[in-house]
């Protein structure tokens, strides 16, 4: 198992922090007349909303910290690395495309679809099938968290139809998806790897 410098917990630390921090603050540059619990993240990086430059580059910081941590997280399989690094480029794509203050964008919409999509999937595809792993990029784990996130999608998206909490939705998974890369750098790094048995008795 290669090595995960240390330096990606930097950029997967930062990621949650930029996410949750970004909604926080453009949330209360907005006032009143937004609802957390019913409305989206992607309203506060409307063009035109009073928060939407702290939300943009939240959603772009957030994009670089996924392509940093892709990059440095050697342990994980090639796939799960190349999906989330996918997935931060879809968070820059979404910054770069915001929606409306009224209506929505297919560009925004079909990058956020493709975001959820790719940092859902990329635990299940990073993990191992066998071997000595951290317990983070072990099978059960990995599909256990890919099936909660996706859930939590299905769980936005019929919020969203249905007019409902789609704003607690969405942070849920979106908290999770930028969580998870942490979770899994520090797994990694704080796994001691033993060799196999049959190959410390070889001459």
């Amino acid at each position: 198992m290669r090595a995960v410098p240390r330096w990606t917990l930097l950029s997967s630390g930062t990621a949650p922090v930029l996410l949750i921090g970004g909604w926080a603050v453009a949330g209360a540059l907005e006032g009143d007349g937004y609802d957390p619990a019913r409305e989206t993240i992607s309203a506060l990086a409307a063009s035109g909303a009073a928060g939407s430059w702290v939300m943009t580059g939240a959603f772009l910081g957030l994009g670089v910290c996924h392509l940093v941590t892709a990059w440095g997280l050697r342990a994980a399989r090639p796939a799960g690395r190349l999906a989330l690094a996918a997935g931060g480029v879809v968070a820059l794509v979404v910054a770069l495309f915001p929606v409306p203050l009224s209506g929505g964008s297919i560009r925004h919409g079909s990058a956020a679809v493709a975001g959820f999509a790719l940092l859902a999937l990329w635990p299940m595809l990073a993990a191992a099938p066998g071997g000595p792993v951290p317990w983070a990029l072990r099978p059960v784990p990995a599909v256990a968290v890919t099936t909660v996130m996706t859930l939590g999608a299905g769980w936005f998206l019929v919020a969203t139809e249905l007019h409902g909490a789609a704003g607690v939705a969405e942070r849920f998974v979106t908290c999770l998806q930028a969580l998870w890369p942490l979770v899994v750098v520090g797994s990694c790094l704080s796994y001691r790897y033993r060799p196999r048995a049959d190959a410390v008795s070889r001459p």
